[in-house]
């Protein structure tokens, strides 16, 4: 989530001060992208030059409220479907296309790294996942929302093993002499 459409969605439910702000985006995620109060205001002070916040000031206390551009670009945000041509920039791939640069061995060296890595990560994620099932209750959205997030990454994780799997085995087939040492 970016954090500006992330402020905005906040924001859209009624006016609010910029530590609330945090605090809302940070919970509403589970908790798992913390925010800079800074970053907060840095998003807040463009929101507002762009004219998608306005900023009210009562008695030295500074709140925020969406206008109608920002629901437009709020809206506009809802009804937007991420695509992904190009790919996104994804450190994984980028290393995995540098190794095999480096020749079909270095590669499959990179790959059974980044596997192993992936297999553990993977392995933790799972096991704080069903702790934090186990230990709130499922109607606490924060919950619901780190629960979510969990499932994201975990999913990410194993589509990322089996691009794995397939990027050795197309790195097989595509080497003269087939006899990589695995």
């Amino acid at each position: 989530m970016a954090v500006r459409e992330g402020l905005l969605a906040l924001l859209s439910d009624g006016s609010r001060y910029g530590y609330q702000l945090k605090t809302g985006f940070e919970s509403a995620t589970g908790g798992v992208w913390p925010l800079n109060v800074g970053q907060v205001y840095t998003t807040l002070e463009r929101l507002e030059r762009d004219g998608l916040v306005t900023m009210l000031d009562a008695a030295g206390q500074k709140s925020y409220e969406i206008t109608a551009a920002g629901r437009e670009a709020l809206g506009d945000w809802w009804q937007a479907v991420p695509l992904e041509d190009p790919p996104p920039r994804d450190e994984l791939m980028l290393k995995v296309l540098m190794a095999i640069e480096h020749g079909p061995q270095h590669a499959l060296e990179v790959l059974t790294r980044q596997r192993t890595a992936l297999i553990t990560l993977l392995s933790q994620r799972r096991r704080q996942a069903h702790r934090r099932v186990a230990s709130s209750p499922s109607s606490d959205a924060q919950a619901l929302s780190a629960q979510l997030v969990a499932d994201a990454l975990a999913v990410r994780a194993e589509a990322d093993l089996r691009w794995l799997d397939l990027c050795e085995s197309r790195i097989l087939a595509a080497s003269p002499n087939r006899k990589v040492v695995r």
